[in-house]
């Protein structure tokens, strides 16, 4: 998969001479983090939520309201702006876009081709767009982990078990526990009740579980 299948390429931006607070109003009407700044048709930094609040002056401040209203008033974002952006291609890897992410410990990285920006890739592209889909999250069906089950050959065994009950796999990948050093098959089967498909695993002399698909908060309030 390459960057061009997930980035979102419907870019709200922003000038440099664009007033901090009129990029805050940005932010909130359009539910965005951070805003790419352009001018020229040339990518030249990116303001975030933080950098205009670390710009802002706080109530510890000895001015006036009326002074840090026109303070703020005054500021841009051309004066807040992360001018070193880090950028990528439409055609890198999704592979390296994550692990440039990460190493530079970024939640989204701008695309520019031909010196022209075409999108950005946030931390929730990748999200909705890589992980939902490998964790059969949105699909219907139950997920099973089975236990010791990361090898060829192991695998085969439950998927010929699934396929026999012709049943459909909504979604499969590897779990490695940290507690043990084999690691476990994650398979997510269109069924409701998985009972029939769980003892035929378990036949195999393997350790299946049900895994929480849904977040069940354990809190009860009472005395």
């Amino acid at each position: 998969m390459r960057v061009r299948d997930l980035m979102s390429t419907n870019l709200v931006t922003v000038s440099s001479k664009t007033p901090i607070t009129e990029a805050r109003r940005y932010m909130v009407a359009h539910r965005i983090h951070r805003l790419p700044v352009v001018d020229k048709d040339r990518l030249v930094g990116i303001v975030t939520e933080r950098r205009i609040a670390e710009a802002s002056p706080t109530e510890a401040t000895s001015l006036s309201i009326w002074e840090m209203n026109y303070l703020i008033a005054r500021m841009t974002v051309g004066e807040i702006m992360n001018k070193n952006v880090t950028t990528i291609t439409s055609d890198t890897t999704v592979e390296s876009a994550i692990a440039l992410a990460q190493e530079l410990k970024v939640g989204a990285l701008c695309v520019v081709d031909n010196g022209k920006l075409v999108g950005i890739v946030t931390n929730n592209d990748i999200y909705y767009r890589i992980l939902n889909p490998i964790l059969g999250i949105g699909k219907p069906g139950v997920r099973l982990q089975i236990h010791d089950c990361g090898e060829g050959r192991k695998i085969e065994d439950v998927l010929r078990l699934v396929n026999k009950s012709n049943l459909k796999i909504e979604a499969i990948h590897m779990s490695e526990p940290a507690d043990r050093d084999a690691a476990d098959l994650i398979v997510q089967v269109d069924v409701t009740d998985p009972g029939k498909l769980i003892d035929s695993i378990t036949g195999l002399g393997y350790k299946v579980e049900i895994r929480q698909r849904k977040f069940e908060n354990n809190l009860s309030g009472g005395k």
